[in-house]
């Protein structure tokens, strides 16, 4: 992503505050209320999601002139994150594209997700140690595997993935629930033979198992066409070996991820926001390298999940969208 080339004027800044004033989110608001700040519901640590989370909420403060800096929430990730965006318990958060459209199917009115960006891709990691002997996914067949907690993104695709396998989560011998780190430790230390995770390549926490612990990512073979033959939503990603010092390229399954708010925000609000990211995008790819892979011309594609009117505007004006 190119920076837009439009500095974020003083009078979209005001226009901003006001919106933000109206909604009761800035300090000064006076009310009987107490003034409810901006949240961004962001992800696991380590992960791209929160690194991306917690470098949107100093932009924003700073290119906003908030009185303080949005509240990030560490969350399970994108399951969560999505129920706490359209409960209102959050105005922003990333998302997985797959489980947005799951919840926009069911949900009405101003909480329907509306996308600013289209950010970068995940792609789902299928873990092992190097001398596990796992290769594909068949290997799984009566194995300790983690399929990820509740409340996260990837666990909706690993359940799909094994049941297009054949395998179904039934078919594994022992099945865990495991957040990012805690899946890291387990297989480290043996209790597990392998993990599922989706995020940004490369993951944080990935990364420092493979430095620690040989590791293979395992091919998914037919189970990719598939997915994408049943869930047009998916496609498909290569992990280069030197990510993670892996014995060869992976072809893997990928998901685009969006900068998500609700259809009731102001309008003029949710530019403001999407421009001061675009204007700073040098430090979204210093939170993380998956943030160099954001692209104007790319930050549209959000389907099935919608562009906000602030956004549209906003690419409208910038990008002769």
């Amino acid at each position: 992503m190119h920076r837009s080339g439009v500095p974020l004027t003083r009078r979209t800044v005001l226009r901003a505050g006001a919106a933000l004033g109206a909604a009761g989110l800035l300090g000064g608001c006076t009310g009987p209320q107490p003034p409810s700040p901006l949240v961004i519901a962001g992800g696991v640590q380590p992960g791209v999601y929160i690194n991306l989370a917690r470098a949107l909420s100093a932009i924003w403060r700073e290119r906003l002139g908030l009185p303080a800096a949005p509240e990030v929430l560490g969350t399970a990730g994108s399951a969560q994150n999505m129920e706490l965006l359209t409960s209102g318990r959050a105005t922003v958060t990333i998302s997985q594209v797959d489980v947005a459209a799951d919840v926009a199917a069911r949900t009405t009115g101003p909480a329907e997700p509306r996308a600013l960006a289209r950010l970068y891709d995940d792609v789902t990691h299928v873990v092992a140690r190097a001398d596990s002997g796992l290769r594909g996914l068949d290997d799984l067949r009566g194995r300790r595997v983690s399929i990820g907690p509740g409340g996260s993104g990837y666990q909706p695709i690993a359940i799909r993935l094994l049941d297009v396998a054949g395998i179904g989560v039934a078919g594994l011998g022992t099945r865990a629930e495991l957040g990012l780190t805690d899946a890291v430790a387990a297989l480290r230390e043996g209790r597990i033979d392998a993990f599922f995770w989706s995020g940004g390549v490369p993951t944080d926490g990935i990364r420092e198992l493979a430095a620690q612990v040989p590791i293979r990512l395992l091919e998914l073979g037919t189970a990719l066409d598939r997915m994408r033959d049943r869930f047009p939503v998916y496609s498909v990603a290569t992990v280069p070996a030197n990510t993670y010092g892996l014995p060869g390229p992976v072809s893997c399954l990928s998901v685009r991820n969006a900068l998500l708010v609700t259809a009731g925000m102001d309008a003029d609000l949710a530019r403001a926001l999407i421009r001061a990211a675009f204007d700073e995008q040098p430090r979204l790819a210093q939170a993380s390298p998956a943030a160099v892979t954001i692209d104007s011309r790319s930050a549209i594609g959000t389907q099935p999940i919608p562009l906000h009117e602030g956004a549209v505007a906003f690419y409208r004006a910038t990008k002769g969208y």
